[in-house]
């Protein structure tokens, strides 16, 4: 029964008057984790990425494109513990049900389908022998509800399901990126958490670049990547890293032939170019980073820096804007990449 709250189903309603309802067992060998930015049922809560937000209380919409239950995750309980990803999840009624206007077919087994509103969009990377991370995006697609595999449409709001592809499959693999319409994730395996960098990884790097006392050409003070960018105080705002992203140089906050304000554009003291200059900024989240060597550049306009490998990935990486759109950002804060790489190599002094 639909209605029962003691079985999870999916209702699809073909008509005013006729809804076909399809009922879920429970399997003791797999478990279900579930996404979407409602706090009921759902493991894990998502909200909005808002481009160059400072708190959790900037992503909070007043109208949102991620759906109350987006999608919903099967993992294996044995191994390899193999994971698959299905377009929305169960309300805390354990229900699914899409509407008179929703996209929904009838398959050749006899079974429904269909499509959320919004869509759940995957994306898997191309392998290869030197890691996923290393060899660049696949090719966004649309995963249904009853978990097969589609071809993008040619707008969100479209009412017509793309192809399908009968090649490709569900299961999520070690850098999949996973689309909710307002938010993208990233999926690592065990495997991948194993070779990524750590948190403490990320930590070295600062405590090296301290350790080599780069200087602002300009002040000559020695600059100093903080242990906590998001408290500046007066005090260490002159030692904090800034670049000017035109060319990549490395300097101290200052105000030389300009005026106060940072993201303004100024002419480098040291090559004469003139481009935006803004505060250098770590980026934190190591699971985005693809290595740790230490030839370090900078995402352009936002100045998060990382390794070469890292910009060179995640500025490949079509990611989905609007209804249609796709275009590079940055990993850490979301913002669209400018400028012709996207990126841009550091100089330190």
């Amino acid at each position: 029964d639909f209605v029962s709250s003691d079985v999870h189903s999916v209702c699809y309603a073909v008509s005013e008057k006729k809804n076909m309802v399809v009922t879920y067992e429970t399997v003791p060998s797999v478990d279900m984790f579930q996404i979407g930015r409602s706090s009921d049922v759902n493991d894990c809560v998502v909200m909005d990425v808002v481009p160059n937000a400072e708190k959790a209380t900037d992503c909070m919409l007043s109208k949102s494109t991620i759906s109350r239950f987006a999608c919903r995750i099967y993992v294996d309980r044995s191994p390899p513990y193999t994971a698959r990803i299905y377009a929305a999840g169960f309300d805390k009624s354990k229900n699914i049900c899409l509407g008179p206007k929703a996209i929904k077919w009838n398959q050749e087994n006899g079974m429904m389908d269909g499509l959320t509103t919004n869509g759940v969009l995957i994306l898997h990377p191309h392998s290869g022998q030197h890691g996923v991370m290393f060899n660049g995006p696949g090719v966004w697609r649309e995963v249904s509800i009853a978990g097969d595999i589609y071809g993008l449409r040619k707008a969100r709001s479209d009412r017509g399901a793309g192809k399908k592809i009968a090649n490709e499959s569900n299961v999520l693999v070690d850098g999949t990126l996973i689309d909710l319409c307002g938010a993208i994730l990233l999926w690592r395996s065990r495997e991948g958490i194993a070779k990524m960098p750590s948190v403490r990884d990320i930590e070295e790097i600062r405590q090296k670049l301290n350790a080599a006392k780069p200087q602002c050409p300009v002040g000559l003070m020695t600059l100093e990547f903080p242990s906590n960018p998001t408290r500046p105080t007066n005090r260490t705002r002159s030692k904090t890293p800034h670049v000017y992203l035109k060319c990549g140089h490395v300097h101290g906050y200052h105000t030389w032939n300009s005026t106060m304000y940072e993201g303004v554009e100024r002419t480098c003291p040291l090559c004469r170019q003139i481009g935006p200059y803004t505060k250098l900024q770590l980026g934190v989240e190591a699971a985005l980073w693809v290595d740790c060597k230490p030839e370090y550049y900078a995402f352009v306009p936002c100045a998060h820096m990382c390794s070469e490998a890292t910009v060179r990935f995640w500025s490949q990486v079509p990611l989905p804007h609007g209804c249609h759109a796709f275009r590079a950002a940055c990993p850490f804060c979301g913002t669209p990449l400018q400028d012709v790489e996207g990126f841009v190599k550091l100089i330190f002094s």
